[in-house]
């Protein structure tokens, strides 16, 4: 090992992170400066992957925590090969690979999209209980690490405590995670904020704690080959590093551990740009050289790379060749495709809440879907997550032969843990939870939508129908803020997700099929507590009229003639348009009702289709028992929506739907004096 070579290769990668910056204007030098020893050592000596195949299934995956560290891993990334020099000046530029914080390109090596802190270690743990749950159902040949960087920031983010609790429960010692730990922030020393233990903590949680000095390339490779060969506990190597190592100010001294570099660039900082340039090896003709002898370097280090995983692909066929039904098996699993099931066939109970009707499926599901991994935040026997579950077993330390993750009290490090699960791939990843508190999911759900994760979300208690639990429990403006996510497209111009608000028990079981289906974006199944009157069917078959939901919206009930009004709602607030109509129709005006569990995928359809179902001129009436704002994209702007515009109460759901006109009889009001101003 020379060790002039790994010192040049560190500087190198602290060079091209500060010039990244410094020609940008933009960013964030400091912090990548800092771990620039354990990057280099991490990829060079300790991390497998495959230089020509960048998504080999058994690579080892690197996550990282701090995007605003992206200048670090683009720098090594292009020592590697993944990206070039010129691309390094494009940083932050329109149109450039190389954005502000790290977009996910597992060809180009990125295996996570970060910028919030706390999620993307978070994700890891999601990765490494994938890995575990994988060479449970096939062989320990598939065994591989999942490494993640964590900054000071990303500690102190309350997700943190739940994937180390997490992570430590499970025994995941496929899990090693380097603490870059440099006491700076972006405007305060650490020591402003917090004085804790982060060792103690930790070890409390069942890690293995490993204190190094950060920037000891010789310490980094001992505490990287212990925590490899560690058996029983992830490990997080805590390394005090130096913000901004290597750098020097306009005298000549150095300008190391200041709070300005950690999110500006250097001379804008207070630093001197060219000597710390000249201090590190570099050039100030070229700030964006790779060294000689680190680019030959790394070409032997991509050799042997590709050698190791070449060994393994011949071990992986042999295996394949004595277990051809397995093999078969894990190309289906990596495939994102899923089983043919029939969703037809699944019985459904009449009258059922829509969560019963869901959790019906899941239990065909847990049968049929054999890399499916769904996970509850403790509400399984309530979010109705336990149709799964009495099918499977939930993972316990040293146990993923199951397929149930138990979560705990922790809904956003669970929705993290599914990204991660999805990001690692083999796996489909559900989670689970009341929908009121979709509101602690929203930061990892926003991370699914910009990565294109198939997750699926399961949100049971969907309204203020929860009742006796009082506003804290009961929806309103949720199911409106998860619309916007149908109307936001991510960078391939899909819609980021689909939102499914199924009327009934067989419209449950469409809903299911759709998201089973849908691998491009995550979908939400907005569920009912509540039973819902099963919807009417004109041709007596309730399940095909509902794959109709797969358009966004349709119609249930229609009349021979042009309409008089249209009714329109999602969920359970369907069934009650379908009692109001009957008291419509008694003074013969003719009704149209329409089921829209997707705003989303209506406004995809043609505007053939979208007309013939809600045709100009025609008076449109929204039932939603979220926010009016919920329904006011479909009714348009002649159209008027009874929705909630306030917190609910404590009641029963019953007396609520009396108290907030959530009945047939109140339809029958509002149409009638809707008309009555519409026809004026």
């Amino acid at each position: 090992m020379n060790p002039d070579v790994n010192q040049r290769a560190a500087d190198n990668i602290r060079i091209l992170a500060m010039a990244m910056v410094e020609k940008s204007k933009s960013g964030h030098p400091g912090g990548a400066m800092g771990g620039a020893d354990f990057i280099h050592i991490l990829f060079s000596e300790f991390l497998n992957f495959d230089p020509n195949d960048p998504s080999w299934i058994n690579r080892d995956r690197f996550f990282l925590d701090p995007g605003h560290m992206s200048p670090m891993l683009y720098s090594i990334l292009t020592l590697t090969g993944h990206f070039t020099t010129d691309e390094l000046k494009n940083f932050r530029q329109w149109g450039s690979p190389t954005p502000g914080h790290p977009e996910l390109d597992i060809m180009r090596g990125i295996e996570n999209t970060s910028g919030p802190l706390g999620q993307g270690h978070t994700m890891a743990v999601g990765a490494a209980i994938a890995e575990r749950f994988l060479v449970a159902r096939f062989s320990d040949l598939f065994t591989h690490k999942i490494f993640t960087f964590i900054s000071d920031g990303g500690v102190q983010e309350e997700i943190s405590q739940g994937a180390g609790r997490l992570a430590g429960f499970l025994g995941l010692n496929n899990l090693i995670m380097f603490y870059d730990s440099n006491d700076i922030q972006l405007s305060t020393e650490t020591r402003a904020v917090t004085a804790e233990d982060t060792a103690m903590k930790y070890q409390a949680w069942g890690w293995n704690v490993i204190k190094i000095e950060g920037n000891d390339q010789t310490q980094i490779r001992k505490a990287l080959t212990s925590a490899v060969n560690e058996k029983d506990k992830p490990t997080i190597i805590i390394g005090k590093t130096i913000m901004g190592k290597g750098l020097l100010d306009n005298e000549g001294k150095s300008f190391e551990r200041k709070c300005s570099t950690h999110g500006m660039p250097v001379s804008e900082a207070g630093g001197s740009f060219e000597k710390s340039l000249i201090n590190l090896g570099g050039s100030i003709a070229d700030p964006f050289q790779i060294f000689e002898e680190v680019e030959q370097f790394y070409k032997n280090v991509l050799n042997e790379k590709g050698k190791t995983a070449s060994e393994w692909k011949k071990r992986k066929a042999d295996w394949a060749s004595k277990n051809p039904e397995l093999d078969k098996k894990l190309q289906f699993f990596y495939s994102g495709m899923v089983p043919e099931i029939d969703y037809k066939a699944i019985q459904q109970k009449e009258g059922s809440a829509t969560r019963a009707a869901s959790s019906t499926v899941l239990g065909v599901l847990a049968k049929k879907v054999e890399n499916m991994i769904v996970a509850s935040a403790d509400l399984s026997n309530s979010d109705k997550t336990d149709g799964f579950l009495k099918n499977t077993h939930a993972f316990s330390r040293g146990d993923f032969s199951g397929a149930f993750l138990q979560a705990g009290v922790a809904e956003l490090t669970m929705a993290a843990v599914m990204n991660g699960m999805a990001l690692h791939g083999g796996v489909i990843a559900a989670s689970a939870t009341f929908f009121v508190f979709s509101d602690y999911m929203k930061p990892a759900l926003r991370l699914a939508c910009l990565m294109r994760l198939p997750v699926k979300y399961i949100w049971t208690h969907d309204a203020f129908r929860v009742g006796e639990d009082g506003p804290t429990h009961q929806p309103v403006e949720h199911e409106a803020q998860l619309r916007l996510m149908e109307h936001l497209k991510n960078h391939h111009g899909d819609n980021s997700m689909v939102v499914l608000r199924p009327a009934d028990s067989l419209e449950t079981s469409v809903a299911w099929k759709m998201a089973m289906d849908n691998k491009k974006t995550p979908t939400a199944l907005i569920l009912s507590r509540q039973n819902i009157k099963d919807l009417p069917s004109d041709i007596n078959d309730r399940y095909s009229d509902s794959l109709n939901s797969e358009k966004g919206a349709y119609i249930v009930q229609d009349c021979r003639v042009k309409p008089d009004i249209i009714l329109v709602a999602s969920g359970s607030e369907v069934s009650t348009l379908v009692e109001g109509a009957v008291l419509l129709r008694k003074d013969n005006l003719n009704v149209r009702i329409i089921s829209a569990p997707s705003e989303g995928l209506f406004r995809n359809q043609s505007d053939v289709y979208r007309k013939s179902i809600m045709p100009d001129n025609v008076p449109v009436f929204g039932l939603t028992a979220g926010l009016s704002v919920t329904l006011l994209g479909l009714v348009g702007p002649k159209g008027t929506v009874c929705g909630m515009n306030s917190f609910g109460y404590s009641a029963p759901y019953k007396v609520l739907d009396e108290k907030f006109g959530f009945t047939a009889e109140n339809v029958y009001k509002q149409v009638k004096e809707y008309l009555a101003k519409y026809k004026v």
